[in-house]
Order: C-alpha cells, then sequence, then structure tokens
C-alpha cells in the first residue's frame, strides 16, 4: 500500500515528508520526498517549548507549549499537502499515515515520552487515517521508546554482509546493529548535531557548521572531551536512549569557535565509538544516514575514532535525508498488520511490540 511518513526531529531543522509503496515486511519502494524547513522564529519557539518540557514533571496542558503544537500541526498538514503535489497523487490513493510529530521530552526513566502534534486534525484534514503516538506504548511497558528506525533499517539492509551496522546522525545519534546471525541491536549512543548547532546558532551566526568547515579549523579540547565522556550514561548497557537536553555546550564554553566547534564534533564521534563498543561484533562499515553525514569532519573523526569504514548510506541507494519519514510511513502499515515495531533488542520493551494509536479518517 501508499503510506506517507513523517518526521520533525530532534536537529529541530524542519519537517521531512516521504511517499512509499510497502507491505509492512520485505517489500519497499520509495515514490517521493519533500523537505520543509522552518524558520528561525519557530525553530526558537519549538526549542522554548522543548526546555520548558524538559521541566515537567509529566506532559500536560501548558501556554507555552499548546500553540506551538497547533503551529506545528498546522505546517505538517501544509507538508502532506506538498507531497502529495509534487508526487501526483491524490489523498485517496495513500492508505495511512505514519506521524511522528516532534518530541519535546524523552524521560523513560519517568515512564514518559512526550511528542506534540494533533494526529486526530491531521487524519481529518485529509481523510487519511493517522498512527501517531508511536512510542508511549513501549515507554509504558518499560522500554525505552527508541530508537524505532532499526526495524526499517533491517527492511532495507536484507542485502548487505553482516555485521553491518546503520548510524542515524541527527540531532541525536543512535545505531542499529545487525549481526552475522541476525540479531537486531539498537540504542542512542548520545549526541550527533544537537550540541554543534546549538554552538553555531549562539556562538558563529550560523544554523549549523556546514560541511564540518569550522571544526575543521580547531583543535580538540581534549580534557573537556574527557570530561564529557566520563557522565556514567555511556557506560551503560544497551538498551538505552537520551534526550537531546540532556547535554549542553556549557562543557566547551570559553573555547573559540572554532576549537568548541571541533571539540563537541568529537564528543559525537567519541560517544558512537563508544557505543560500538557495547555491540557482540565489531562491524567493519558503518552506513550513515541524516544530516550529520553532510559534515566531512564528523565523518572523518567517526571513521578515526570507531576504526571502521564509515560511509553515507547514499551509496546504497538509500536516500540519506528521507530514511527517518519514510520508516515510519513503513512502521505505519505494520500497524495495520498488526506486526511489530519495536523489539527487547532495540528498545528493551520486554517483547516486540506493535506500537502506535491509529486516529481513524
Amino acid at each position: 500500500m501508499l503510506a506517507i511518513g513523517l518526521m520533525s526531529g530532534t536537529s529541530r531543522d524542519g519537517i521531512d515528508a516521504a511517499l512509499i509503496e510497502t507491505d509492512g515486511e520485505g517489500a519497499v519502494t520509495p515514490v517521493a520526498f519533500h523537505a520543509m524547513a522552518y524558520d528561525d522564529d519557530f525553530r526558537q519557539r519549538l526549542a522554548q517549548a522543548c526546555q520548558r518540557a524538559m521541566t515537567m514533571e509529566q506532559p500536560g496542558a501548558d501556554p507555552l507549549i499548546a500553540p506551538v503544537e497547533a503551529e506545528l500541526t498546522e505546517r505538517h498538514v501544509e507538508a502532506v499537502a506538498d507531497l502529495l503535489g509534487r508526487s501526483g497523487h491524490i489523498a485517496e490513493d495513500v492508505s495511512v499515515i505514519g506521524f511522528h510529530g516532534h518530541t519535546v521530552a524523552h524521560r523513560p526513566e519517568r515512564g514518559w515520552t512526550w511528542q506534540i502534534g494533533d494526529s486526530a486534525a491531521l487524519a481529518g484534514g485529509f481523510g487519511i487515517p493517522v498512527v501517531g503516538d508511536l512510542r508511549s506504548a513501549d515507554v509504558a511497558a518499560g522500554g525505552q521508546g527508541a530508537p524505532l528506525l532499526p526495524v526499517y533499517h533491517r527492511a532495507l539492509a536484507q542485502g548487505l554482509v553482516k555485521p553491518v551496522a546503520v548510524l542515524n546522525l541527527g540531532g541525536v545519534a543512535n545505531i542499529t546493529f545487525i549481526g552475522s546471525d541476525g540479531t537486531l541491536i539498537a540504542f542512542d549512543t548520545g549526541m550527533a548535531s544537537g550540541l554543534i548547532d546549538n554552538w553555531m546558532q549562539t556562538r558563529g551566526q550560523a544554523a549549523y557548521d556546514a560541511g564540518g568547515a569550522t571544526a575543521a579549523q580547531g583543535r580538540v579540547d581534549e580534557a573537556r572531551l574527557a570530561a564529557m565522556l566520563a557522565d556514567p550514561w555511556f557506560d551503560a548497557p544497551p538498551p538505552k536512549s537520551i534526550d537531546r537536553e540532556q547535554f549542553s555546550i556549557g562543557a566547551v564554553e570559553g573555547l573559540t569557535l572554532e576549537d568548541g566547534a571541533a571539540t563537541l564534533t568529537a564528543f559525537t564521534a567519541a560517544a558512537v565509538a563508544r557505543g560500538v563498543d557495547h555491540l557482540p561484533e565489531r562491524p567493519a562499515q558503518i552506513y550513515a544516514a541524516g544530516g550529520g553525514r553532510h559534515n566531512a569532519t564528523l565523518m572523518a573523526m567517526l571513521a578515526q575514532r570507531t576504526g571502521a569504514q564509515v560511509l553515507s548510506v547514499d551509496g546504497l541507494g538509500w536516500d540519506g535525508d528521507a530514511l527517518e519519514a519514510q520508516g515510519f510511513a513503513y512502521m505505519a502499515v505494520r500497524h495495520l498488520k498488526g506486526l511489530p515495531i519495536s523489539f527487547p533488542g532495540t528498545t528493551g520493551a520486554p517483547e516486540p511490540m506493535t506500537g502506535g494509536v491509529l486516529f481513524p479518517a
């Protein structure tokens, strides 16, 4: 069936919308993809909503977050309309929408995770059933609620030599490992572009470090890097997940723009290397997806610190920008078919779980 997937990621750069044809199992055919960027004003308000949510004991009505959620939903409606127009399809062609929403706080240690976005309004806007709230059931059952993409990575990687790893570099980094015996393990490794973006936005007057050019001109402050890596979270065995707000740029305050960017980029790479140490086999190849794969300095540091060949997923014929959105379309179809999207080895759930809530057309 045709399915749309929507993702507003921890990088807070915009909405990814993908249309795929899939059976929710081994058959996946990308059809169309569209990225809709957030303007600086909305990105800032979204960041404020995330910071507010992290201070709350549990999700609830909030005068700061509510208007951001309403606007976020409107922007997703626009993204779906744009995607349909670009693809040449109409709403009636589409069987389901997988709607991730935007994570404003991820607190599995407290038994909750919070993705804002009105799934019912989205379903009503197009007359297409929506599968939303994809993480909460997993967290309620004792899982981490993340990462969820491994089930899609597994489908795409059927023909690859194992063991292999797929690394998603968004605001937060997560890795999917598929062992030589088919073992599926996944977990967050730490920050990806989140802190680097924060540093550039507050110190460099830029949205991000394009190509890693700023970091390439700096020197890594090894003492500060070691202090950041001393956080006990990195030693905790998987499965595990982390919120983007878990770390801050305060650790590199006082450094030059270039040295701060270099140190934060090394923090991402070193954290991935620590994550690889938790795997039962060391993959010879790590395939990178997400915006971070465009950062040449980060890619070089990843190869240096992991000892693996780090390649872009685009070399496999995958669209590294569309992968997450495609994955949520795939998961929505699996929900309709009663198939699991999270597993003990990926989120720590007690059993394979279907996840998600269906909002009828």
